[in-house]
């Protein structure tokens, strides 16, 4: 019996352009029947715990052309984070995990964490579960 190919997503950058990638991606892989698992570090986390995964914001850089695109994403009525991400457990094996040293350096509550995503891991335990994945991204 062949093993199911794991695709994981390091996901360290909290803006809404990244997070849609990696929404979109891990839904898109849950769904073609890959065990996806998405390490949330730093900055997700913080944005995770804040309640903000679904604020629509981007990098300075693009500040220009913010409005514009939080009106095209509104119009086409393209779903939230949050919403893609509950949408990929529902189409397939997708977990959400956070790094547990993360919580600690980025000053959040657990708890505010720990309901939110499927388990609290530290570092070990991550490599653990992420080794010899099919595809490995860090956004």
């Amino acid at each position: 019996m062949s093993k199911t190919p794991r695709f994981v997503i390091f996901a360290h950058n909290a803006t809404y352009d990244k997070l849609h990638q990696v929404a979109t991606l891990g839904l898109t892989a849950a769904a073609m029947g890959k065990d996806v698992v998405v390490v949330l570090l730093f900055w997700t986390i913080k944005k995770l715990a804040q309640g903000q995964i679904d604020a629509i914001d981007f990098p300075p850089e693009y500040g220009v052309h913010a409005d514009e695109i939080a009106r095209l994403l509104t119009e086409k009525k393209v779903p939230k984070i949050s919403e893609m991400f509950r949408e990929a457990r529902q189409v397939g094996h997708f977990r959400l995990i956070a790094c547990s040293a993360g919580l600690e350096y980025m000053g959040v509550d657990p708890e505010k964490v720990a309901q939110n995503v499927d388990e609290v891991m530290g570092l070990p335990a991550i490599l653990s579960l992420t080794a010899g994945a099919e595809t490995t991204l860090f956004i």
